[in-house]
Order: structure tokens, then sequence, then C-alpha cells
């Protein structure tokens, strides 16, 4: 019977690959088509297809991680980071490669006032995600808070490059123009 297995765990492993690699393609092409229509949407339409995209990076594909993520999160809700870091750095050991634990994690330790982790965490996550918008809205708003408002302006606008409606950063990004430009003088 050993025998069987030495030759089994491979062939086991090899199709568990496959169809993770297929899962993983099919679950970008939805993605995708909501962000090509993010760029012309409406504010409206913006605020329905940025949920959609929320919804879709929120699922990690175990039941176990969703929870973690989930009990994180509602620690945050409950302004309670120290809580939120271990759900999220449990998160993050189990499933380094899901990109929302690291972002939460960011979350948590802005949130706790540790902004050098934070922006660790932030580069994790854009590495594994770099299309993810709300990161770079964090980035932006930890550089405005570190007085440093020409790279929070160039997050800012990349982050409006992926989701030109985001909210709050076309202001932002207006009011560090100024400050930018008065600075320059």
């Amino acid at each position: 019977m050993k025998v069987h297995r030495q030759f089994l765990n491979p062939i086991v492993a090899a199709l568990f690959a496959v169809f993770l690699l297929t899962a993983t393609a099919g679950a970008e092409e939805p993605l995708d088509g909501m962000f090509d229509k993010l760029k012309s949407a409406d504010a409206r339409a913006a605020a329905r297809l940025e949920r959609e995209i929320w919804n879709e990076w929120s699922k990690s594909g175990s039941p176990a991680m969703d929870l973690l993520l989930q009990r994180g999160r509602d620690a945050l809700a409950a302004g309670n980071p120290a809580e939120a870091i271990d759900h999220f750095t449990a998160l993050t050991d189990h499933a380094p490669e899901f990109a929302e634990g690291w972002n939460g994690r960011a979350a948590a330790y802005y949130q706790a006032g540790q902004f050098g982790p934070s922006i660790a965490d932030i580069a994790r996550t854009l590495t594994l995600n770099e299309r993810h918008f709300g990161a770079m809205a964090g980035l932006g708003a930890m550089y405005e808070e570190l007085n440093n408002p020409q790279k929070a302006l160039e997050v800012y606008r990349a982050a409006l490059a992926i989701h030109p409606n985001l909210r709050g950063v076309s202001q932002s990004v207006q009011r560090l123009e100024a400050k930018v430009a008065g600075t320059d003088l």
C-alpha cells in the first residue's frame, strides 16, 4: 500500500496545483471586467463596483481564513487594534498569499499608530495585489500624516488611476497639489 501512496501523492499534488491555477485564473477574469468598468463608471456605479471588488478580494478560498479575516475586521471596527493584529497575523501566517490578510493587518497597525509595520504590510499587499486601491489610499494617508505630501500625492494619483471615484482621494489630490505647488516657490 505504501508503494501506491508514493505514486499517488505527486499526482494528487499536481492535480491540486492545476485546480488552484484554474480557480485563480477564473476568479481574475471577473475582477478584470470590474476594474475596466470602474475606470468609466459614474459615482453610483463605481460605489457598487467597489463593493463587488472588495467582496472578491475578501474570498480566501478557506472558511477558516475567511473567519480570521472577519474577526480581524470586527476587532478593528470595535476599536481594538491589538486584537485585530492578532487575528490578521494568524491569517498572514496561515495564508501568506492572501492580500487581504496583509491589508487588514496594515489597517490594524495604522489604527494602533504603528506606521512602520503598517507601511511594510501595505507593501506586501501591493506585491500580492497591485490594483489594491484601498491599500494605496491608506498609504497616501500615512504619507500625509508623516508630512510627506509629494509621496502622498504620488500614491493618491496611482489609486485614482485605478479607481477614479475613490471617495475622498480626489479632494486629497487637489489639496496636496496646492500644497506641493506652494512649497516649490
